[in-house]
């Protein structure tokens, strides 16, 4: 995984993250145990101490910290950009280090305290959960989930009964054929009609010359490049099927052991992304020109496209950027325990926590 997802256009990143977690815990994980004792989510911050604000005084010196994102650089993370670029962790007294994914996938690093901070998803954290991984949830990048299923408009792929008699291009996972099996049975139609076909490194515009007829893609950035290439799509979303589905992708992380340990720094992190992406939300033009500048191998074009089209849906319609609701992250747990994917109960009042989201 790591950079090699980036070659994929972006497609299916969440059942890649589903993938990526299955061959961690395969792996046994158990570095992670470091800091594990404790609900995350018990008023974190309760105790924590005040950390200079951009409202004036000097920052205490907070250090160097590391953030790994999930993917190579993308308008998911255009806040964090624009958070390093206006200097909104250094006048919080954080430096903050901005890194690429291992092959072992940001959450394990996160877990073992490789990295301070990750993105991630939800559905990666999940899966992390129950193999005891001590990783927490501190803000939804995106409030609603934009990925769904991709089909060119040729191949007449409107509703999810019209998967049925063609080939999906994934990577194997279970979660894959739960999703878009549960999608179907909602109208009567028949997974095993479907034809799996592990799509390798291809990017979906690869794929879809090829055998390929629909994949999962996240519409910010492959569906906006489509538009771009002039390749006309129909779009299932996944959220539009089982509101289960509308869960957190992506999300910033942290581990356990940082919440109980650097509370300070935790909040100078979280509030410092926060003003990253409300400058991105209000300023999309701006914001997409500090990410190209930081990653200037991007294709601006897109960049500039995508970040007009994602900016408006990081807060979308809750109360602030980064809000988190209890009822998503039990929804698609529950979701998951249906088509047993998930065989432990999890406390997911410890997945998550709102407490370092600056006040609305």
């Amino acid at each position: 995984m790591g950079l090699a997802m980036g070659k994929k256009s972006w497609r299916g990143k969440g059942a890649a993250a589903i993938a990526a977690l299955l061959i961690v815990a395969g792996c046994g994980g158990n570095g992670n145990n470091e800091g594990s004792g404790g609900s995350a989510a018990a008023s974190p911050g309760a105790s924590a101490p005040a950390t200079a604000s951009a409202a004036g005084g000097q920052a205490a010196d907070l250090g160097k910290v590391k953030l790994v994102l999930d993917w190579t650089p993308n308008t998911n993370h255009t806040g964090l950009y624009v958070a390093a670029d206006q200097g909104y962790w250094k006048k919080r007294g954080l430096d903050v280090e901005i890194v690429l994914p291992p092959e072992s996938g940001a959450d394990q690093m996160v877990a073992t305290g490789a990295a301070d901070f990750g993105v991630g998803a939800q559905e990666g954290l999940t899966l992390a959960r129950e193999n005891d991984m001590p990783i927490v949830s501190l803000a939804a990048i995106i409030q609603h989930n934009t990925s769904g299923f991709a089909s060119p408009a040729d191949k007449n792929i409107k509703e999810p009964k019209d998967f049925e008699g063609h080939s999906y291009g994934g990577w194997g996972s279970p979660a894959e054929q739960a999703v878009i099996g549960s999608m179907m049975q909602q109208q009567g139609a028949d997974v095993n009609k479907v034809k799996f076909v592990n799509a390798g490194t291809a990017d979906f515009f690869t794929a879809i010359q090829k055998d390929i007829d629909f994949e999962w893609i996240f519409y910010a950035w492959t569906g906006i490049e489509a538009e771009q290439r002039g390749i006309q799509l129909n779009m299932v979303y996944l959220s539009d099927f089982d509101k289960r589905l509308d869960y957190y992708t992506p999300v910033l992380t942290t581990s356990e052991k940082m919440i109980a340990g650097k509370p300070d720094v935790v909040r100078a992190f979280v509030e410092g992304a926060s003003e990253g992406y409300q400058y991105a939300i209000d300023h999309p033009a701006e914001a997409a020109d500090m990410l190209i500048k930081a990653n200037p191998d991007l294709n601006a074009d897109l960049v500039k496209a995508s970040q007009a089209w994602l900016s408006p849906k990081y807060k979308d319609d809750a109360p602030r950027w980064g809000e988190q609701k209890r009822e998503v992250w039990s929804g698609y747990a529950e979701f998951l325990k249906e088509h047993e994917l998930l065989a432990k109960d999890l406390d997911y009042d410890a997945m998550f926590t709102n407490e370092f989201l600056p006040q609305p």
